[in-house]
């Protein structure tokens, strides 16, 4: 509706956003949430209200605004290096993809190097619901240097913010929020990631590593399993420190939640004889596998509970598209298996190099059951020209699609940091300049010692799929869109 009357509206949305910026103050009627509480998985008991998302409707203009916002806002903490480098979420060219890439490969290169690694994923109870407006307010002047009529307009947003709850058909009364940033709403979680930058720097200082995705924080250490006691120790230690830095800024972190999972070769996970660990006031037992930002860890990185998981899930989703095939066009299948199906294959398939054939062969199946879904094939027709009809690259090829791409990314600014580090061209070497190599845009690949572990960390498996791809592909003037349409008619043609 709004889009049919732009020409009409636009004048007016354009004079009351610019009012509310240059008066620092975003207006009351604009504060107001609808909230629609969400369970957080399917199987949680709906009758505990702990197991519910609240997730907040607003206004469309005060989304309009916060746009704004959130676009100046970000720009700022770019232009100054003031956002945390292992903080992923609400942040262009990041995604759950690149830090789960990030983490792993760091395990790779651990496990490649005969140490195991700690891994927990903190648990937060309510974090968006519990931030303290105060204490922000005062880190975003105090530690970002945000003042005056920015500063005034954020406590405006934050402040005499009111909502109901929908629920059952049934709106409650109205109610007033004395703390927390809106779930749902376009500033609110960046906001939450700023209240929560100090936790990087207390996990640094104990010497672990942190990554997170909102409020999902993985804390890891690397260790020769001989230390693994101590390696305990100081991850128990840490842990102590975050609850306590949770505690003075309103935040509760809900130890007895948190998963821990040892990490590593099978033959160095053996000579571990930790099982539990205590964290505050809770005994943590150690899992075989954790889900990690959707992923499904296991102690060995085998990812065989990952792809069993996979295939459960797309193989429901097919049953349930073949009971009414008959009803849909080709065109209408096709999209429906793209959604529910293809959309599961790649997520994070990037994590998925170098795995075991038969766990490939696995997800090929899924595929081929899709591509007959859709083209109507019979069972024992030859998969290979089903495939290609519907210009779909094999699972293998996918993986060296998404790898080959993200390297493009690394090469180009498209990529965080964090990644495009590990792409290191051998034309930037000093002492490798001269070599043939060096003249045609390949990347350095470090050496590894295991076949199993250190081919599949990023460092390794992006510049070593990237040096296979032709020189037309190494192009550096080519638009990510031209490099995407090469890539992937070259895949066609191996």
């Amino acid at each position: 509706m709004v889009k049919g009357c732009i020409d009409v509206l636009l004048p007016y949305l354009t004079a009351m956003c610019s009012a509310s910026l240059a008066e620092g103050c975003l207006p009351v009627s604009q504060r107001h949430a609808v909230v629609t509480p969400l369970l957080k998985k399917a199987h949680l008991d709906a009758a505990e209200m702990k197991n519910y998302r609240p997730v907040s409707n607003l206004s469309f203009l005060s989304k309009v605004v916060e746009r704004l916002v959130s676009a100046q806002l970000v720009r700022y903490l770019q232009e100054h290096n003031l956002m945390p480098c292992m903080q992923s979420a609400y942040r262009r060219h990041h995604s759950t993809e690149t830090a789960l890439l990030r983490v792993l490969s760091d395990f790779f290169t651990a496990a490649d190097s005969q140490q195991v690694s700690l891994l927990g994923l903190l648990d937060l109870s309510a974090a968006f619901d519990c931030v303290d407006h105060d204490i922000l307010l005062l880190r975003l002047e105090r530690d970002f240097g945000i003042t005056d009529t920015a500063l005034d307009w954020i406590r405006s947003f934050l402040t005499m913010r009111t909502q109901q709850v929908f629920f059952n058909g049934v709106l409650s009364a109205v109610s007033v929020l004395p703390s927390g940033v809106p779930q749902g709403s376009v500033l609110g979680p960046l906001l939450f990631l700023l209240y929560a930058t100090e936790l990087f720097k207390i996990i640094a200082d104990d010497g672990l590593n942190a990554h997170s995705y909102a409020d999902d924080t993985q804390v890891y250490i690397c260790t020769r399993a001989d230390d693994a006691h101590s390696a305990v120790e100081g991850f128990a230690s840490c842990i102590q420190h975050i609850d306590h830095w949770m505690n003075c800024n309103r935040l509760k972190m809900n130890t007895d939640k948190t998963q821990i999972i040892w990490i590593g070769t099978r033959q160095q996970l053996a000579k571990i004889d930790i099982s539990e660990i205590q964290l505050s006031t809770a005994l943590v037992s150690l899992s075989t596998a954790v889900t990690d930002l959707g992923v499904q860890i296991d102690s060995q990185l085998t990812m065989n509970e990952h792809v069993s998981a996979l295939c459960r899930s797309c193989f429901f989703q097919l049953r349930q598209l073949w009971a009414v095939r008959r009803s849909l066009t080709t065109e209408a299948a096709h999209t429906l298996v793209h959604v529910f199906v293809s959309s599961r294959l790649d997520y994070c398939n990037s994590l998925l190099f170098n795995i075991g054939k038969g766990l490939l062969e696995r997800l090929q199946g899924i595929q081929n059951a899709a591509a007959r879904l859709v083209t109507g094939s019979r069972k024992y027709d030859h998969i290979t020209p089903v495939l290609r009809s519907l210009h779909w690259l094999p699972i293998h090829q996918r993986i060296d699609f998404k790898i080959a791409t993200l390297v493009y990314k690394c090469l180009h600014g498209l990529a965080p940091p964090y990644l495009a580090d590990d792409c290191v061209l051998v034309s930037s070497l000093s002492n490798r300049r001269q070599l043939r190599s060096a003249s045609s845009q390949r990347l350095l690949v470090p050496r590894t010692q295991t076949v199993t572990y250190g081919p599949r960390a990023f460092q390794v498996s992006g510049p070593t799929v990237w040096n296979r791809l032709p020189a037309n592909l190494h192009d550096p003037d080519i638009s990510i869109d031209i490099f995407r349409r090469r890539l992937k008619t070259y895949l066609f043609t191996v």
